[in-house]
């Protein structure tokens, strides 16, 4: 039996060269454990842009996507390993930091480490103080594109580099870079970067329903402060918050329509969650007759979406829109205010209403296990999902339910909150761990979130852990139930 190619798990590589950098993007779970049972997770987009842009720039880079793949620790170190790069980077996740910091620990002492992603930002000192990451020659703080293709050129210009840490070799403490007149890395111009290489995708584009699809990314930052959300304004002071222009976005829209794509989903904060947004995007898609040749979803804010009229939304089913996520969260007014999602559980029926009434699908997401949550609020949850299933029913438009347990993540104003209350330490609050709602695998209603059930294991809200999981498992198998009727 042929051994098999250490290239195999990465993408967009070229085998004949040495590798100058590669991208890893760290499974949610040690899957040699326990074999994931889904078989298809988000592309890992940013990476992507960061691979796309270093590769323009002449470095022979490539993408590891564990998560994707179901690899497990051993196994994906294994991997980096045999591929002996240049440079391995990790993007850090709340979740996915213990792994991160595991498979780091068992690479080739001769392989540079580079980190960066929402855990980075939100605890760099404690990242670059770990053991583990006793290599880490670069933590990038926000946007990567630029500058890590100038690490990749000469690490040593880290000094020159803005938001660029490490920790200095002889007093062992943090050291950040950064010179005069080059501020322009942490914002770099989203409309001159050059279009995501698919290469670098898994997953992307694929055929779902007939259509070849794929993710895209139409503006970076959000303007909110959802107190749960990483993406929340205050928990990123260093994102100025932009959009691609109409010009650039359709242009992109069309080399993917030359590959065959004709359906497409918006996965930023914005292209739903700001009015001017809408109106700029939907003149330009009449303008190229979008609607004719394509269909496409995205993430929105009820709040924003409220306040539109009729015939905005009447646009946006000319223009080919298929599907809106919408961040429900909660059928309690007072955990919606906790949360500041500046929106009611009757603004929600509303947006949802008027949308499946055009025959514009709704995914609801909805967390149950806030703080200080209490049964009743968890109750009144599970009741306005079902509310939106049961006024959906008769109308063009389907309405699906995504429901998941709350868990804090650093940076965020609610850890800010929680740790105020002297209550927990962040060791307590870090302490993510896979959770299995799926009965070892075989609960098949249960097999789309595998990937998804993860927590801390303390009671944050008032209601006890079994009464949260409970009601999430009643939300997934009663949707599974109707999509499968």
């Amino acid at each position: 039996m042929p051994m098999e190619s250490p290239h195999s798990h990465v993408v967009g590589a070229d085998p004949s060269r040495d590798l100058d950098a590669l991208f890893v993007n760290a499974p949610l779970r040690d899957y040699g454990e326990r074999p994931r049972v889904n078989d298809f997770t988000l592309p890992v987009l940013g990476m992507a842009y960061i691979a796309t842009y270093a590769a323009k720039h002449g470095f022979n880079v490539g993408v590891l996507d564990a998560e994707a793949l179901g690899l497990g620790i051993s196994q994906t170190a294994q991997a980096i390993n045999a591929l002996s790069p240049r440079w391995v980077g990790f993007n850090l996740l709340a979740p996915t930091y213990e792994i991160s910091a595991t498979v780091a620990a068992g690479l080739d002492p001769n392989i540079k480490i580079m980190v960066g992603g929402h855990q980075a930002k939100a605890m760099p000192t404690e990242i670059l103080s770990d053991p583990r990451m006793s290599r880490c020659e670069a933590l990038v703080i926000g946007e990567g594109e630029t500058r890590v293709a100038q690490l990749l050129d000469d690490h040593r210009t880290r000094a020159d580099l803005p938001g660029v840490m490490w920790l200095d070799p002889i007093m062992r403490t943090p050291v950040t870079g950064g010179r005069l007149g080059n501020a322009h890395h942490l914002a770099p111009d989203i409309d001159a970067l050059p279009f995501v290489d698919r290469r670098f995708l898994v997953q992307d584009p694929r055929t779902d329903n007939g259509r070849r699809e794929a993710n895209m990314v139409g503006a970076r930052g959000c303007p909110y402060d959802c107190t749960f959300c990483g993406a929340a304004v205050s928990a990123n002071p260093d994102v100025t918050i932009r959009t691609r222009s109409p010009h650039n976005i359709l242009e992109e829209m069309d080399e993917l329509r030359a590959d065959g794509v004709t359906a497409f989903r918006f996965v930023d904060d914005l292209f739903l969650g700001a009015r001017r947004v809408i109106r700029d995007m939907m003149a330009a898609f009449r303008s190229s007759q979008v609607g004719e040749w394509a269909v496409w979803d995205a993430t929105g804010r009820i709040n924003v979406l409220h306040r539109e009229p009729d015939e905005v939304l009447d646009q946006l089913v000319a223009n080919g829109l298929r599907e809106v996520a919408l961040g429900i969260e909660s059928g309690s007014e007072r955990m919606l205010s906790y949360v500041d999602k500046r929106i009611t559980p009757d603004i929600a029926r509303s947006v949802v209403r008027r949308l499946t009434e055009r025959g514009i699908n709704v995914k609801g997401y909805v967390i149950d296990g806030f703080p200080t949550e209490t049964r009743s609020e968890i109750d009144a949850t599970v009741r306005l999902v079902h509310d939106l299933w049961d006024m959906t029913d008769n109308l063009p438009g389907r309405f699906r339910a995504s429901a998941f347990e709350y868990r804090p993540y650093p940076g965020t104003p609610d850890w800010t909150r929680l740790m105020a209350t002297g209550k927990y330490s962040t060791a307590q609050l870090l302490n993510y761990s896979a959770v299995d709602l799926t009965s070892g695998g075989v609960d098949e209603s249960m097999r789309e979130r595998d990937e998804f059930n993860f927590s801390i294991n303390m009671q944050l809200s008032d209601a006890p852990i079994p009464y949260i999981r409970d009601a999430l498992v009643r939300l997934a198998r009663a949707q599974f139930d109707r999509r499968a009727a």
